[in-house]
């Protein structure tokens, strides 16, 4: 079943936050990662979200999770948690009973 990480915040530093945006792609790619959503002009039409989204799927939970303890990436997480607020998730595919 697969599994998506979905993030949403607000970049509080730019400069700082480039680095991280050239730095994970090849990290989600090397983990079997697709990113369906990344974009930083998000449209709330309920509630009060930041304006960057991001949704990655991946093959698993075991996947993505691979992924985010994986060296590579929690070497440059800093980039992002330094340099943005929000949350990020881990959630499953939904599949509809019967």
């Amino acid at each position: 079943m697969a599994a998506y990480l979905i993030a949403n915040y607000r970049v509080t530093n730019p400069d700082g936050y480039t680095d991280y945006l050239a730095a994970v792609v090849p990290t989600i790619l090397a983990h079997a990662g697709n990113i369906l959503v990344a974009g930083p002009d998000s449209v709330a039409v309920e509630g009060n979200p930041d304006p960057v989204t991001v949704v990655v799927e991946f093959p698993s939970r075991e996947a993505l999770q691979g992924w985010y303890d994986s060296p590579e990436y929690q070497e440059i997480i800093h980039l992002r948690t330094d340099n943005s607020k929000g949350l990020v998730v881990f959630a499953d595919q939904f599949i509809a009973p019967g």
